[in-house]
């Protein structure tokens, strides 16, 4: 398919009004042909309008059609085949196996909503039968099901151009809830994304849908997602980015004349607490496998280990050494984007200048290139500087060494909202894992035991989410399928006519789906 560096506005393809860009290569260093075109406000705006304009017709389109939307979706982006990957890797510098991976992943995300539209239950259909004798009062019919709130901005995100991006799971999610969608495309990677958007434009047009549902907005900028969130058709936003980027767009839907919820994914250390038992025992294995995640990607992943916790001793002190050198042996590799490798070397030398911080291990770092990096400081430094807490996205870490596990445990008290918190222990450590589980219970969204946080599973039980700056809604998750909560709100229906009623609250359940009736699960 020849990219021709235009936006889809409503399943057309339209040249941007606004500024040329282009993409650049980070592996080689040169910018990439062919030229694209940033929307302007007024084209944001016909975009929005036209998700406006199909949202009813949309949400009242049936699961069935629905889910084979999605399975187009994913059916049309594996054929891309080469072409999608080849253009991946020049935009972005990453390996052909990790963004085979990622494909992959993408398209599981999409079935997996799929799946959950034909098992019917994802609305919630709860019925209170009419009590018309009931004393003193009678009880009205009451009926109640989810919705989708609206069209949906979705912002793709630097560091994975596929699973988090035009088709990952911010767009997978709404589209299940029947909520059109408006990308603003990544401006790293908009080859990338004008291919799989034309792989959803011909699954919305091959399903015979409206073509608001799905629009792309090419640009660089933060003008042109400004003006997408406070557009007043826009009722929710996903956004996996920067806490800076994040709290902005939070800023403007919080003071639009109808506030809107933002979903944003912004921050994260994803602390690993090493305690004592398993640290003795196995110091060299935790080394060696915490400096295989803290690298993989090159850091890039938001789940990345940048922090680890153990008490002051021998042992920690032979995590540090064994960890080390298999850091040091790491080659720099290429990241994402200048401005993040940029943004990555400051972090790294911030860290370096700490009068209070040791550096265990410092690499060359030039261009779009970044190497490992591992720095240690005590428990109480770490406790009184607040910048120790921040996020150097990149394979950087820090290492806390504490006195005692109270020590440990008030650092774990400290820490901001995380994505996930990892605990290594042994049957030994039971008691103080018991102690921390319930401060990372209020700290992160995703627990690890005897693993690395790295790698993310595509399931219905996940979460992918956290506190505050984690996420903007702890509430949330942006992976598994409880992600579609997050573009649905609910409605009850009080004594509507059977006619009138969605199938799903019909006394007859003509789709057998399970429904919570007077409190109980039937399918009745």
């Amino acid at each position: 398919m020849k990219l021709l560096g235009q936006a889809l506005i409503g399943g057309q393809p339209v040249r941007g009004a606004g500024d040329s860009f282009r993409a650049f290569d980070p592996q080689r260093g040169e910018h990439i042909e062919p030229p694209f075109h940033s929307v302007s406000e007024e084209q944001v705006n016909q975009a929005c309008v036209l998700a406006g304009a199909a949202f009813d017709a949309f949400r009242a389109s049936s699961d069935a059609q629905r889910a084979t939307l999605l399975e187009a979706i994913a059916g049309n982006i594996l054929d891309l085949g080469d072409e999608l990957i080849e253009r991946a890797m020049a935009e972005t510098g990453l390996p052909r196996a990790r963004l085979e991976g990622e494909r992959a992943r993408t398209c599981n995300q999409l079935k997996l909503f799929a799946g959950l539209l034909r098992e019917g239950s994802w609305c919630d259909p709860r019925i209170d039968p009419a009590m018309p004798q009931r004393a003193p009062l009678p009880r009205a019919d009451l009926r109640y099901r989810l919705i989708g709130v609206g069209p949906v901005a979705v912002f793709g995100a630097s560091n994975f151009p596929l699973a988090f991006s035009v088709a990952g799971g911010d767009t997978a999610s709404a589209l299940a809830a029947g909520c059109p969608v408006v990308v603003k495309a990544h401006s790293a990677h908009p080859g990338t994304s004008e291919l799989v958007a034309h792989a959803v434009v011909a699954a919305v047009q091959g399903c015979g849908l409206p073509p608001g549902v799905f629009s792309l907005l090419p640009g660089s900028g933060s003008h042109i997602g400004q003006a997408l969130v406070r557009h007043p058709a826009i009722q929710a936003v996903g956004f996996t980015g920067s806490r800076a980027g994040g709290t902005s767009l939070m800023a403007t839907a919080a003071a639009r004349r109808q506030p809107i919820p933002v979903y944003a994914e912004m921050s994260s250390i994803n602390p690993v607490f090493l305690l004592p038992a398993a640290l003795a025992a196995r110091h060299d294995a935790l080394a060696a496998g915490f400096a295989a995640s803290l690298t993989l990607g090159v850091g890039q992943f938001c789940t990345n280990p940048g922090l680890v916790l153990g008490l002051e001793g021998p042992a920690l002190d032979r995590f540090c050494a064994a960890a080390a050198q298999a850091l040091g042996g790491s080659a720099a590799g290429t990241m994402l984007t200048a401005g993040i490798a940029a943004s990555y070397q400051r972090g790294v030398q911030a860290l370096a200048a700490q009068s209070e911080v040791s550096t265990l291990v410092s690499t060359a770092h030039t261009g779009c290139q970044g190497g490992p990096a591992l720095f240690r400081a005590g428990a109480a430094s770490f406790l009184a500087q607040e910048s120790l807490s921040d996020e150097v996205f990149g394979p950087a870490a820090l290492v806390i060494a504490c006195r005692d596990l109270d020590e440990m445990r008030r650092v774990a008290e400290h820490l901001e909202g995380q994505l996930t918190a990892t605990l290594h222990m042994n049957d030994a450590d039971m008691d103080a894992a018991q102690a921390l589980l319930p401060v990372l219970e209020r700290k992160a969204g995703r627990i690890v035991t005897n693993g690395f946080p790295t790698g993310v599973e595509v399931a219905h039980a996940m979460v992918h989410g956290g506190p505050f700056p984690a996420t903007s809604d702890g509430r949330s998750t942006s992976v598994g399928s409880a992600a579609i909560h997050r573009f649905l709100r609910a409605v009850c229906y009080q004594d509507l006519p059977q006619p009138l009623l969605p199938p799903v609250l019909r006394d007859a359940n003509p789709a057998k789906v399970w429904r919570r009736r007077d409190g109980l699960l039937t399918q009745e």
